[in-house]
């Protein structure tokens, strides 16, 4: 059984559970919100990029991807936004997802070619390091989405929505990954947002309009069906937590984006 937690949304991103609310990218309206577990929504920061993804340092300070811009930002105690690194150089194509470990080292991963219409490419994922030095860190990723980091922190896990499947990198001393492998095998899915719940995962699939959770060997023990396409989820305070939305040329600007909730 799901509950629509909150709807008009320019297609609902990088959600997070952070501070006993739900916080998420509004793309189209350029928005970062956090959400309430009643539905209501605060505007945390609004930014002029799109995509715009995000996560938190160590120290509590907001992380935010400038896709378009190709820049990865910081959110300072007084609000205003500083410029950590400049991935241009890394990758021309628009950067997206974002993930930050422990010790402060921020993922960021590029597509690697214009979406939608532009020809595939294999996409990067980059590491921002905490003193802003950025490098690339894993390539051929058949068009790489959502990301998380495992609760023991030890492993890198990233959705390759092009080549159903979640892709498992260990994290080396000093941010390198290693040890590439597969996590686990998707048969015909394509793997959006993901996020772990204690060792097994949740990805969202846009085409398929449903969120799964796998194992590490692929098996599959829960699925939730839902009548949009389901872009990203988050688990928080035992609720699952889906980002969906319809899926069109106009789904930036359509305001169907929802936030839909299950229990877990």
């Amino acid at each position: 059984m799901t509950d629509i937690l909150l709807t008009g949304l320019q297609i609902g991103e990088s959600p997070r559970w952070h501070d006993g609310r739900l916080w998420l990218a509004n793309w189209g309206a350029g928005e970062i919100l956090a959400v309430g577990p009643d539905g209501s929504s605060e505007v945390m920061l609004r930014i002029d990029a799109f995509p715009c993804c995000f996560d938190w340092l160590p120290d509590g300070r907001l992380l935010v991807v400038d896709g378009s811009g190709r820049r990865l930002l910081r959110q300072e105690a007084g609000g205003e936004l500083t410029t950590v690194a400049d991935l241009s150089g890394i990758a021309a194509a628009p950067w997206n997802e974002i993930v930050v470990d422990a010790l402060g080292n921020a993922y960021v991963n590029s597509i690697g070619f214009d979406f939608p219409g532009g020809e595939f490419a294999p996409g990067v994922v980059a590491l921002v390091a905490p003193d802003g030095t950025a490098r690339q860190v894993a390539d051929g990723v058949a068009f790489p989405n959502g990301m998380a980091i495992s609760p023991d922190g030890g492993t890198l896990v990233v959705a390759e929505s092009y080549a159903s499947r979640l892709t498992a990198f260990d994290i080396a001393p000093g941010g390198d990954l290693v040890n590439r492998r597969p996590w686990a095998v998707l048969e015909d899915a394509a793997p959006d947002g993901i996020c772990f719940q204690e060792h097994r995962i949740w990805y969202g699939d846009v085409p398929a309009r449903r969120c799964v959770r796998v194992d590490p060997a692929g098996n599959v023990d829960r699925v939730v069906e839902l009548d949009q396409g389901c872009f990203a989820c988050a688990v928080g305070d035992g609720v699952l937590y889906m980002l969906t939305a319809t899926w069109g040329p106009d789904v930036a600007t359509a305001r169907t984006g929802r936030v839909v909730t299950a229990t877990l």
